[in-house]
């Protein structure tokens, strides 16, 4: 099969397409031919060398994949030859207890797809049925490789972790990258009034049309005061944040009583200064979220059926023009997701 095979990370990567062996689906394990897998960036972040920890070497990039079933190991269940499927983000065993509580995207015994084991940037991938969820009839494929990440991952934030309700004030800050944009759109659909921040003025409209009733543009500048303007000085219940230290202690300080700060993404990788008592005269709570479960992923797909969410593409490339959403990433250029098709 072709593969997108990582030969040096740096800015630019060397990338170039092999022809490796199709894996062979074992026990417990589906074989699914890749129709369609986000570009992450995750993805970027590996390749520019940014992301090392725990990546196997010589890894297969890609975890955003949607395919078809084309046979399976021994002890498979629930799928069969010719299902249409997404993954969740990471391999799951389906019998620890955090497989038993829903929470398989935190499987003891997992390891992260693109990351630990090979993913989807390429022809056929091997997965744990238990990583496996079928697309519902009416979604399309490409749109459906982003029902896990970022769609599942932003449902999950804002719903289980943030608990946004009706009426409160959320605000997201990578607003227009593939993650926020699809941040946005869950804060919304829950009802909620969204302030979208983005260093990309171009980008307003788009961000207004997935659900932000306010456009607040920044370059990695302080914007708390603008959320108190907007706000009556009272702040926002919640800051989703999907860019991480660049924009600390804005976050922070852009948080009401009470005010919960999810952390969703960290792009630099770098330290911050926090004075413990921001958050203890707030009353605040800052929590981290990662991943997608199984449950949210379906949820997802459900919400897109009815009108709440879409997949946000930005772009679809061939697997050969991986540089090339290299570099548009790097540029900030797209709004919402590139998509890489392997065939």
């Amino acid at each position: 099969m072709r593969a997108l095979h990582l030969k040096q990370a740096g800015d630019p990567p060397g990338l170039e397409i092999l022809v490796v062996p199709t894996p062979e689906p074992g026990r417990g394990q589906a074989l699914v031919r890749v129709t369609a897998c986000g570009f992450c960036h995750h993805d970027w972040s590996v390749m520019a060398g940014v992301l090392r920890r725990g990546v196997a070497p010589n890894v297969i990039l890609g975890h955003e994949i949607s395919g078809v079933v084309e046979g399976t190991g021994s002890d498979v269940t629930g799928l069969k030859s010719g299902d249409r499927v997404v993954s969740i983000l990471t391999e799951a065993c389906g019998l620890c207890e955090r497989c038993a509580n829903g929470r398989e995207h935190r499987c003891r015994d997992g390891k992260g797809i693109g990351h630990g084991r090979d993913g989807g940037l390429a022809e056929f991938v091997a997965l744990s049925e238990h990583s496996l969820v079928k697309v519902p009839d009416g979604l399309d494929s490409v749109g459906a490789a982003l029902l896990a990440c970022p769609m599942g991952v932003a449902l999950q934030a804002v719903r289980e972790v943030a608990q946004v309700a009706p009426g409160q004030t959320v605000v997201v800050t990578g607003a227009g990258g593939g993650l926020g944009a699809h941040v946005v759109q869950a804060a919304a659909a829950l009802g909620a009034r969204v302030l979208a921040v983005s260093s990309s003025p171009e980008k307003e409209n788009a961000l207004r049309e997935l659900g932000a009733d306010e456009f607040l543009e920044t370059n990695g500048l302080e914007f708390a005061e603008l959320v108190m303007a907007l706000t009556g000085d009272e702040g926002a219940d919640v800051v989703i944040d999907t860019v991480g230290s660049a924009l600390f202690p804005s976050t922070l300080r852009s948080l009401a009583q009470y005010g919960r700060l999810v952390l969703l993404g960290e792009i630099q990788g770098e330290r911050v200064s926090l004075n413990p008592a921001e958050i203890i005269f707030r009353d605040a709570q800052v929590l981290g979220a990662s991943g997608v479960s199984r449950a949210t992923l379906e949820l997802a797909g459900q919400l897109v059926l009815e009108g709440k969410l879409r997949p946000v593409v930005d772009l679809e490339l061939a697997l050969e023009q991986a540089a090339e959403a290299y570099r548009l990433v790097s540029e900030r250029r797209p709004t919402g997701r590139i998509v890489l098709l392997p065939d």
